[in-house]
């Protein structure tokens, strides 16, 4: 015959069955896989709404504007890792001549590339079409009125410089 557990308050000496021990071990698994997963949603929520601080900005070489020729599509990473796309449109001798483009589609953040063939950059993630000034002209980025962001060129004398996000040595 099994004994009655203690009712005066202190500890029971009747030992945990092993269906109990599971039920409590899977809860505690569960809240903890809960307070986990919130609390990463929390994180990146607050590193959205809060960022830590403004990237800092650089002027960054790229080389003689003499020796780019128009339609050269030049692919640049910046220092922060970012990848960019350089095009020289026209020769009149001013940054005008140049178009620096994120390669990072703003819909959902995918790789674009440039199609030679077809005069475009192309989003292979949902079919987005961005005509050669980096406007969006077919799929989700047109319908949103999302183009692709554009970075700030310098031309000084025959040198071109980008400006670009760069991560700080120290």
């Amino acid at each position: 015959m099994a004994s009655m557990p203690d009712r005066g308050g202190g500890p029971s000496t009747e030992p945990l069955s092993r269906r109990s021990f599971l039920s409590a071990a899977s809860g505690a698994a569960m809240g903890a896989g809960l307070v986990a997963g919130y609390g990463g949603f929390a994180v990146v929520a607050g590193l959205y709404v809060y960022p830590s601080q403004q990237r800092q900005m650089a002027w960054v070489y790229l080389g003689q504007a003499s020796r780019f020729p128009v339609g050269r599509v030049l692919r640049f990473q910046t220092p922060a890792g970012r990848t960019v796309t350089i095009t020289r449109v026209r020769e009149a001798g001013d940054v005008d001549d140049f178009l620096a483009l994120s390669t990072v589609c703003p819909h959902l953040g995918c790789q674009v590339h440039w199609e030679a063939a077809n005069n475009r950059f192309f989003c292979p993630c949902h079919n987005g079409v961005f005509d050669p000034t980096g406007k969006a002209i077919s799929g989700p980025p047109a319908e949103a009125g999302q183009s692709l962001p554009r970075f700030s060129l310098r031309l000084d004398n025959d040198l071109i410089f980008i400006h670009v996000p760069v991560d700080p040595l120290i």
